[in-house]
């Protein structure tokens, strides 16, 4: 299994480029050039770097000094990225960035906008969907919520 590290900001072109892979594999033929756009602004490696510098936690998996997956909570009650390399997807990996980053979680309810063909892992990490599917910017997804308790969250005031 990979090593599980906060990420660095020399780490961010690697970041960028695996969500970018996973991305256009998995969910940008679902999607028309809107989408594609507003993600590629999303995941570029200068939007990761501003948002490392604020409230967002990112953690990356390592395998063999490659970043081969990225997490990253936003405000501590929101999962805005969860990406695996394509070549390393089905070996736990998305799993254990998640359980990583859960005691980072602020908040009793953590939340989700899950492409659709992400869905049945989420229902698998304890998400149920919240609502009908929505579009922004062109971004199609699944709003979902999982209940955090309270020793699994981390305590106040520590970000």
């Amino acid at each position: 299994m990979p090593k599980i590290r906060p990420a660095h900001a020399d780490d961010l072109p690697a970041i960028s480029a695996l969500c970018l892979a996973a991305f256009d594999e998995a969910v940008a033929p679902t999607l028309g050039a809107a989408g594609i756009a507003t993600f590629g602004s999303v995941a570029a490696a200068d939007a990761f770097g501003v948002r490392l510098q604020g409230d967002n936690h990112i953690l990356v998996a390592e395998q063999d000094a490659r970043v081969v997956g990225v997490v990253e909570l936003k405000e501590g009650r929101h999962l805005a990225m969860l990406f695996v390399d394509p070549a390393c997807q089905g070996q736990g990996i998305g799993h254990a960035l998640f359980e990583a980053v859960l005691p980072q979680v602020r908040e009793p309810v953590l939340t989700v906008r899950a492409s659709l063909n992400a869905v049945p892992t989420y229902l698998r990490y304890g998400f149920v969907l919240d609502g009908e599917v929505g579009e922004f910017n062109g971004l199609v997804y699944q709003q979902m919520v999982r209940a955090v308790p309270p020793s699994a969250r981390a305590p106040p005031g520590l970000h």
